[in-house]
């Protein structure tokens, strides 16, 4: 029996993340196991140290494995580096991937900058066609306007995540559920889905979305917005079904 409503979770890292465990067969396992109809493999870009080299993503996207049940999809989360949200692959391997994921994770090629600047390097990265979804825009230790976010995540088709490790007891990030209720307030007036993600490192996180689904609920956040249950309207966003 699945232990988990949600129907997708996009954002998830095998072994070849170099700080996660877990094969693609395991993880892709689990998601069937947890019921999950869409999933995405999203290992971390090559700006993150101990991560796999660009010839793994250029291998994927040619010999992507299939799995009966479940429609994986294969994918990256890139790295922000700078203020004008430039990303740390290029557009002639993102436009083949079925995901990607644009993050700010600082000290990895970013130095967090002030809140007008992590902004702007937040909506250059919602700017890139190929950039799908926005990864835990919640680090109260990169500053960010969530109403310029929002808006520009609206005017550009680009999904806004509710990361289930930053509300899970003991994350590093900061003040993040201050941030996360911003970021909802902002998307119910808009009328904007958001989608949640397990941000799973091991077989035993994914599509675990726990934390996420409480805090949605405590703040009366509408189901009809949260993506995740609705697999066909997921996909109107994401790169391998435009």
């Amino acid at each position: 029996m699945s232990r988990n409503i949600y129907k997708a979770d996009l954002h998830t890292h095998t072994v070849a993340s170099g700080h996660a465990t877990g094969t693609i067969e395991e993880m892709a396992d689990a998601a069937k196991k947890a019921g999950l109809e869409i999933y995405g493999i999203t290992d971390h870009a090559v700006t993150m140290p101990g991560t796999c080299s660009m010839e793994y993503f250029e291998d994927m996207v040619e010999n992507k494995k299939q799995f009966e049940g479940i429609d994986v999809l294969y994918g990256v989360e890139l790295n922000i580096i700078d203020y004008d949200g430039t990303v740390d692959m290029d557009n002639s391997i993102l436009k083949k991937m079925d995901v990607v994921i644009a993050s700010i994770h600082a000290g990895i090629g970013y130095e967090p900058g002030y809140i007008d600047e992590n902004t702007a390097a937040v909506i250059g990265a919602i700017r890139n066609p190929y950039i799908n979804i926005i990864g835990h825009p919640d680090d109260g230790n990169i500053p960010l306007n969530y109403s310029a976010v929002i808006e520009g995540a609206i005017n550009n088709n680009t999904i806004i995540e509710i990361n289930n490790n930053s509300l899970t007891p003991g994350c590093w990030r900061g003040n993040t559920r201050e941030n996360i209720r911003r970021i909802l307030e902002l998307c119910k007036k808009n009328d904007y889905p958001v989608l949640i993600d397990s941000d799973a490192h091991c077989v035993e996180n994914v599509g675990r979305h726990v934390e996420s689904m409480k805090f949605l609920k405590e703040n009366e956040f509408p189901r009809e917005l949260i993506l995740n249950y609705y697999p066909e309207r997921l996909k109107k966003f994401l790169n391998k079904y435009k």
